[in-house]
């Protein structure tokens, strides 16, 4: 008889994954930010390149974040507030991937990108023991690692390189700047670092600002021993700009034979109302918890991972 309907997971970790899901909520509500609940499935997802939505045929759209959601409920009036829900990438299978799993989504009113950082690494501080955070630049990381300077860069040249370094069917640019990434931290071994000023083209939904002669995008992202845990934001609040991007996304759709997508127009509603002055971060739950416990994949933390690897 087969064993499939076992978990991924073994019953005392999931016990272990309880304390840790307590201790999440703990941090929060010892800084008294406000836990909401938002809607799994909705009529629109993102028009972002590198997510493809989980599409429910009559219904919707199975959610990647709660972002849009939660941002909704700020321009609403709501104090910073915090999230865990599932969350949904369609073809995101493999040893730290999972096309469904657990997102903390939080954001704080009135703080600057540095204090979100700080209390990030506090948070990761909190669950996993402490350490202290490298912060390096974008520019610093692919300029050390592979001699490239990701804010002027030589599409051909990046290309090669992502080749070389292991990347097979690079579309364009964005794939090779993301691969490059990725394979220059994880060469960092066991640092905790923050990634900061992103080229202005990997804003996503940050502001920009002007850094010298280059435009970079005000967003970081914290790694953990290789592994991307965290991205945030200095959230853009022009609802004119959203749209922009949101269209700029569909273009490059269409050169890439992707399908284009509605542009969210709730969302932007809510941002015309007036989306209130904060920073935003989306955490992988099921990574932090695995790197809690020492575990090497995040089946061995879910109690029901997609079995494709």
């Amino acid at each position: 008889m087969s064993e499939t309907w076992r978990p991924t997971a073994a019953i005392e970790t999931l016990r272990k994954r309880a304390e840790l899901l307590d201790r999440t909520r703990a941090f929060f509500h010892d800084r008294n930010i406000v836990e909401v609940q938002t809607s799994t499935l909705d009529r629109f997802g993102v028009t972002d390149v590198a997510i493809e939505n989980v599409e429910v045929a009559d219904h919707g759209v199975l959610q990647s974040s709660p972002e849009y959601q939660m941002k909704r409920l700020l321009a609403a009036g709501m104090p910073s507030c915090f999230q865990i829900c599932p969350a949904f990438r369609k073809g995101e299978v493999g040893r730290w991937h999972n096309n469904e799993f657990t997102m903390l989504e939080w954001y704080e009113l009135d703080v600057t990108l540095d204090e979100l950082m700080a209390a990030v690494a506090a948070l990761a501080d909190h669950l996993i023991g402490p350490q202290p955070v490298v912060t390096k630049t974008v520019f610093e990381l692919l300029q050390d690692s592979f001699d490239i300077d990701p804010h002027r860069p030589d599409e051909k040249l990046c290309l090669e390189v992502a080749s070389a370094e292991g990347l097979q069917g690079a579309r364009d640019l964005h794939d090779a700047i993301d691969f490059l990434i990725g394979s220059a931290l994880a060469k960092l071994g066991s640092e905790r670092v923050f990634l900061t000023e992103y080229p202005s083209y990997q804003a996503a939904l940050a502001k920009t600002t002007q850094h010298g002669d280059v435009e970079v995008a005000l967003r970081f992202e914290l790694v953990i021993n290789g592994l991307e845990i965290a991205n945030g934001y200095d959230e853009l609040r022009d609802a004119f700009e959203f749209r922009r991007r949101c269209n700029s996304d569909n273009v490059r759709r269409a050169q890439l034979g992707l399908p284009p997508k509605s542009i969210d127009t709730n969302f932007e509603a809510a941002m015309t109302h007036g989306l209130p002055e904060c920073c935003g971060v989306a955490v992988g739950l099921d990574r932090l918890f695995a790197l809690a416990m020492d575990k090497t994949a995040l089946r061995d933390v879910m109690a029901f991972a997609a079995r494709g690897e």
